[in-house]
């Protein structure tokens, strides 16, 4: 029996060809090539890590401008990322804004 594959054939601008079953365009190869291989965004997930990079919080400093409340609001972030990101703030001797 031939493997089947699930979902659509998709094809990024950079050529990899992937499938997938849902209408996310993010192409797995590239998300793979793209993981920091150090600091918080590679605690995290990659839809939690996109979530940050599309808001361009990509340094704790700037992530400590900001409250816990408006990080979960970002599409994509859950609240299984809140321990990673409040340990990689207090190891860099800074937390989340305050709430209002």
């Amino acid at each position: 029996m031939m493997n089947q594959q699930k979902g659509t054939k998709r094809t990024c601008p950079q050529g990899h060809v992937y499938y997938k079953s849902s209408d996310c365009p993010t192409c797995p190869v590239c998300e793979r090539e793209s993981r920091p291989e150090e600091g918080f965004l590679a605690l995290l997930g990659a839809p939690a890590r996109r979530a940050l990079e599309h808001a361009d919080i990509t340094s704790l400093k700037k992530l400590a401008t900001y409250t816990q409340k408006a990080i979960l609001k970002l599409h994509g972030m859950g609240p299984a990322s809140i321990p990673a990101l409040k340990k990689a703030l207090q190891d860099a001797g800074l937390d989340f804004k305050p709430a209002d």
